[in-house]
C-alpha cells in the first residue's frame, strides 16, 4: 500500500476511522466499529454438526441466529486459548446481511489511530494473516493488525440457503 493509500483510508474522518480492539491470544486485532453490531461476554453457543473447525456454532441473540467464528481457528493462531476460554468475548459483525460472532479472547477500547501509525502489511507476515489485513498500526510497543472483513469473510464462509 503506498503513503496515498493509506492516508486515504485515514483521510476520511469521523467514525470511519475508529477501531474496536481485541485480542486473539496475545495479538491485538482492530475491527472497524462500523461493522461492530454487538459485544457480549460469554454465551451459549450450541455445536453445528459437519460445520468447517473455525465455526464453533451459533447462538441465539435477540432471537436471531448468529454463526460463531472462533478467530483463532480461522487465523491458525497457535498461542491463543480461545477455544478453551471460558471468559471469551463475542463481537457480532454484520456481513452481506447476516449476523456472525467472531469470538475472541478479549475486548479492548475504540480507538483512532493516528494516520502516521499506519503501514502496509510487513512482507514476512504469515500469509493467512496477509490475506485478512489492508494494514498494521504501530501502537505502544505492539502491532495492531487491521482486519478487512469483506477478505475475512470472502470465500471463508459458506453459507447454504435452502429456496
Amino acid at each position: 500500500m503506498t503513503t496515498n493509500q493509506a492516508s486515504d483510508l485515514f483521510d476520511k474522518g469521523g467514525s470511519e476511522n475508529l477501531y474496536l480492539t481485541v485480542k486473539v491470544g496475545d495479538q491485538p486485532f482492530g475491527i472497524p466499529v462500523l461493522r461492530v453490531h454487538d459485544v457480549s461476554m460469554a454465551q451459549k453457543v450450541t455445536s453445528v454438526p459437519l460445520a468447517p473447525p473455525e465455526i464453533v456454532g451459533a447462538l441465539n441473540l435477540r432471537g436471531r441466529i448468529v454463526t460463531v467464528i472462533d478467530v483463532a481457528r480461522k487465523l491458525k493462531l497457535a498461542n491463543a486459548t480461545t477455544s478453551e476460554n471460558k471468559n471469551a468475548m463475542f463481537v457480532v459483525i454484520e456481513y452481506e446481511n447476516e449476523l456472525y460472532s467472531l469470538k475472541v479472547d478479549s475486548v479492548g477500547e475504540v480507538i483512532s489511530p493516528d494516520p502516521q501509525s499506519f503501514e502496509s502489511n510487513p512482507s514476512n507476515m504469515e500469509q493467512g494473516w496477509r490475506e485478512v489485513s489492508f494494514g498494521i498500526c504501530r501502537l505502544e510497543g505492539e502491532l495492531l493488525v487491521l482486519i478487512n472483513l469483506e477478505r475475512f469473510f470472502g470465500g471463508a464462509i459458506q453459507v447454504d440457503t435452502i429456496s
